[in-house]
């Protein structure tokens, strides 16, 4: 009799949990089962056989991981749709440890970037940074504009070093890691219209007076400084009107990335693969 009991409760148990399933399934809302969103494709992998895992950024929900079943065959209809750096409308669905992709239509394919290495390496550069210092599913859709816009210029703008000094600028702020340019971190004096000291630790500009008291401030020059101001309250198209020389600009890149890398702690891998590009003797 005991063992009967204890099957009959099993079942029991086993078609109450069929019922809750079924109960929570029907009452779960729709689009929490089924999301539809513009994403942009950040890297992949193969998975299996004939799938791929994708690390999308997406507008509804931030950085994402999902599987595009089969798109590794070669009739797969979605493979086209989801290649890196490409602006994707898609369709997912919930599986039980992943996002699966279901559908995807190609918004912008940025076909510059991919006919050009130096602009692949851009792009990547961007997406790098990005994908760094976000963490999944943390909704922010003005960091998803940036990133969008930002390839979508690296795609167009005759020089594409602007539009990536631009994004570098404006991710800080969006980050939370805005550096202070305005005053004097440690004696809060205005900076003055002369050149200055640049603390990456302490996070912004220091006067000529006080930037000898901190061994890892740097000397940073004043138009080195007057066009992160600028990039910080601008729009883009304000900015784009700023002359960017190589010198400026290299400046600007080699105190930006090491900005990046105090915080991440780390290296960065892209900026290495720009070198060697831009290194690469011209062919006729």
């Amino acid at each position: 009799m005991g063992c009967q009991a204890s099957t009959l409760t099993g079942v029991r148990t086993q078609r109450l949990m069929q019922w809750v399933s079924i109960v929570y399934n029907a009452l779960m809302p729709i689009q929490e089962r089924t999301i539809r969103t513009e994403a942009i494709v950040l890297r992949h992998k193969n998975w299996g056989e004939a799938d791929r895992m994708l690390w999308l950024y997406t507008r509804k929900m931030g950085k994402v991981q999902a599987i595009a079943k089969g798109v590794r065959k070669i009739r797969s209809r979605k493979a086209g749709h989801l290649e890196p750096f490409t602006h994707t409308n898609l369709l997912m669905a919930r599986g039980r440890t992943f996002l699966i992709i279901t559908q995807a239509e190609t918004l912008d394919a940025f076909l510059n970037i991919r006919d050009d290495l130096l602009r692949v390496g851009y792009a990547a550069y961007v997406i790098e940074l990005l994908d760094r210092f976000t963490y999944d599913e943390d909704e922010n859709q003005l960091l998803y504009r940036l990133l969008k816009e930002t390839l979508s210029r690296i795609d167009t703008e005759n020089d594409p070093n602007l539009p990536v000094r631009y994004f570098e600028i404006q991710l800080l702020d969006l980050l939370g890691y805005r550096p202070e340019l305005t005053n004097c971190l440690n004696c809060e004096s205005l900076i003055e219209a002369e050149d200055q000291y640049f603390s990456i630790s302490l996070g912004g500009a220091l006067c000529p007076r006080c930037g000898p008291k901190f061994p890892d401030a740097s000397q940073v020059s004043l138009n080195t400084l007057k066009y992160m101001r600028h990039f910080q309250r601008s729009s883009f198209t304000e900015a784009a009107r700023a002359q960017l020389t190589p010198e400026l600009n290299h400046d600007l890149e080699e105190l930006i990335q090491r900005y990046f890398m105090y915080f991440l702690e780390r290296n960065l891998n892209t900026p290495a693969f720009i070198r060697r590009i831009k290194n690469q003797p011209q062919q006729d």
